[in-house]
């Protein structure tokens, strides 16, 4: 029994380390499932077993510690980044700017109350006590990528003795962390008297009044009899709207019309525009078609066919650009990215992954398939060269030293800030130097997930031998309400003036509220009161540029503040 023996206590072992994490992390899963009050913990538990495997001195050499630890936050933002990184400058539109503005006080409220805390409740003129508290404030806001943010700046300043184990701040606050910001949401409904059922109409009506842009389809008959004799390309351009004619019957013949097509009083057009322009093309073209025709019932080898962009060279050119209509006789009706319908416009830029519609002959959409690549295998493995080509480059600018007066040391994005930087940069721009950044949803999240498992794992191993001590024995209490002050102070009042000031309704705001604390349960709860969109919409507005302020806050707060003391 003795190679037993050894497997679990010879530290130097390769066997040993692999055995160390897998038996954390698989517990910490499995104990992440269970419900208390429908609320779960989910893989965050990993760095309670990590807290109790190194309590009880099941660890490794912390040498390999920190490299996994690192490797792992490294993995897990660079992945955050591309996912966020699409729609990060996209957040900024019309409506979003307010959210991001809301969303933007909270995380400062929270920093501030931190502080509050830190002088009314503790010894400031112990060097542990503030970067204990920056652990809290990350539970507390329920931001492991902040966590990882801050452990990270600290090796930068505490650079000879002890390194603080903030994740024992973290830990006390992150449970009351979820609780909390799920029962401050349902305070802000109150306090603000909010009826649901009136806000479900509410919503209702204003998505009838303001329809999306999403793809809409009609028959018309030309009976403008200005337009007639002009092309499809000049009737667009009258019109200054992006339109789809897919179809044309003119003297009984159903034609694929291209840019040079003219119209003819009487003919009957098939259009698709954005539903907000239908009723403006409607009256310039002419009136809809009771009686619709059908391009089935013709002998025209004409088809329908859903294609997938898997051709690298596709990667971020416009749809106006690629000529369809004028080159392959074919149009461009539907597409699809991420599972969300998009109107199909000229400025369209193509990432692989897209889903297009295509109708014309079968030939020439076939020939089309052949172009775009249309092969699905090729989307089924991540493309890895980008992830790390990108992970190099957010190293060396994460390293980078920025000189900043009145800090005893260089401000540095490190290891977390610099790859999520990039990682947005990538997932935004990186067409334009042919780097392909799409991933599936599910290798995606595996990738996530993986990387931070192992940042929790090696957290919570190392902050296990001091835990006893510093929570128990100490000021574990004081962490766990002053964190639940964090949680929920900043909620109460931006939700209401979000509520009473900027007139929200009450579902975008728990949506908003949700992405701030970047925090899936609240998400979870906020989709189950509403039947509609708007909690999702006000999520993802806010969620990018709240992912990253909490990142690039933790190391200011880390660098500025507790490097002066």
């Amino acid at each position: 029994m003795d190679w037993l023996v050894n497997l679990f206590t010879s530290t130097d072992s390769v066997a040993h380390i692999v055995l160390l994490y897998s038996i954390v992390i698989s517990v910490g899963v499995f104990l992440g499932k269970v419900k208390i009050g429908g609320i779960s913990l989910g893989v965050t538990f990993v760095l309670f077993a990590g807290i109790l495997a190194g309590h009880i001195h099941f660890t490794a050499p912390i040498d390999i510690l920190n490299f996994v630890q690192d490797f792992g936050l490294i993995l897990f933002v660079f992945c955050i980044g591309l996912q966020v990184g699409p729609g990060f400058f996209e957040s900024f539109r019309k409506g979003g700017i307010t959210l991001n503005l809301l969303s933007t006080t909270a995380i400062l409220l929270n920093i501030a109350v931190m502080f509050a805390c830190y002088f009314l409740f503790f010894d400031t003129s112990n060097p542990f006590n503030l970067p204990m508290m920056v652990g809290t404030l990350y539970g507390a806001v329920t931001n492991t990528p902040g966590l990882g943010a801050a452990n990270e700046a600290l090796q930068s300043v505490f650079t000879s003795g002890e390194i603080p184990q903030i994740a024992s701040g973290y830990a006390c606050a992150y449970p009351l962390g979820v609780v909390g910001i799920i029962g401050a949401t349902i305070a802000v409904r109150y306090i603000c008297r909010v009826n649901l059922e009136e806000e479900e109409k509410k919503l209702e009506a204003e998505e009838a009044k303001n329809p999306h842009e999403k793809p809409y389809q009609m028959h018309l008959k030309v009976s403008n009899k200005y337009i007639c004799g002009h092309t499809l390309m000049q009737i667009s351009e009258f019109l200054h709207r992006d339109i789809v004619c897919t179809r044309l019957l003119h003297d009984g013949r159903i034609l694929i019309p291209n840019r040079d097509t003219v119209f003819d009083l009487d003919d009957e057009v098939l259009v698709v525009c954005a539903e907000a322009d239908a009723e403006a093309i409607q009256a310039f073209i002419g009136p809809l078609i009771d009686h619709h025709w059908d391009i089935e019932d013709t002998k025209q080898p004409m088809v329908s066919k859903r294609i997938v962009v898997t051709n690298p060279k596709m990667n971020g050119k416009t749809l106006g650009k690629m000529h369809f209509s004028s080159v392959y006789g074919v149009n461009v009706t539907r597409i699809t990215r991420q599972g969300i319908d998009l109107f199909a416009s000229r400025n369209h830029h193509f990432h692989v992954g897209d889903r297009i519609m295509v109708v014309g002959p079968e030939d020439n959409v076939n020939r089309v398939a052949d172009l775009m690549g249309n092969s699905v295998k090729r989307l089924d493995a991540p493309n890895i060269a980008t992830i790390f080509i990108g992970i190099v480059v957010g190293i060396l600018f994460g390293s980078l030293p920025i000189a900043i007066p009145g800090m005893p040391v260089p401000l540095k994005l490190g290891l977390a800030g610099g790859p999520l930087i990039i990682a947005i940069l990538i997932g935004r721009f990186g067409y334009r130097m042919k780097l392909v950044t799409y991933t599936t949803t599910s290798a995606n999240m595996m990738l996530r997930e993986i990387g931070l498992v192992l940042f929790l794992a090696s957290v919570g191993i190392k902050a296990g031998a001091g835990f006893w001590d510093t929570v128990i024995s100490g000021d574990g209490i004081k962490y766990v309400y002053t964190g639940f002050l964090i949680t929920i102070i900043p909620i109460l009042i931006v939700g209401t003036i979000a509520r009473l000031r900027y007139k929200f309704d009450y579902f975008t705001i728990m949506g908003m509220l949700a992405g701030t604390y970047t925090d899936p349960p609240a998400l979870a709860y906020a989709n189950a009161t509403c039947s509609r969109e708007a909690p999702a919409i006000g999520y993802s507005t806010v969620y990018p540029l709240s992912m990253f302020l909490r990142i690039f806050t933790a190391q200011i707060i880390v660098l500025f503040c507790c490097g002066v003391m």
